[in-house]
């Protein structure tokens, strides 16, 4: 197995990413927004969250042992 020796902001900027991946879907899912406004920004932290999904799995490949 290949391991990867990430710094903490780094580790950090992997969670957060995770967390805005999972807030957006959790919107998109949700029953208590209006549908547009649910739509919108469910489907903008989504985005959000594949966007930086990208430049942070470079950083974890380039970093494996």
């Amino acid at each position: 197995m290949k391991k990867a020796k990430l710094t903490l902001p780094q580790l950090s900027a992997i969670a957060v990413t995770r967390v805005v991946l999972g807030a957006g879907l959790g919107l998109l899912f949700a029953d208590r927004f209006s549908p547009r406004g649910r739509r919108a920004a469910g489907w903008g932290l989504f985005m959000a969250g594949v966007a930086s999904t990208i430049p942070l799995m470079r950083l974890v490949f380039d970093k494996r042992c």
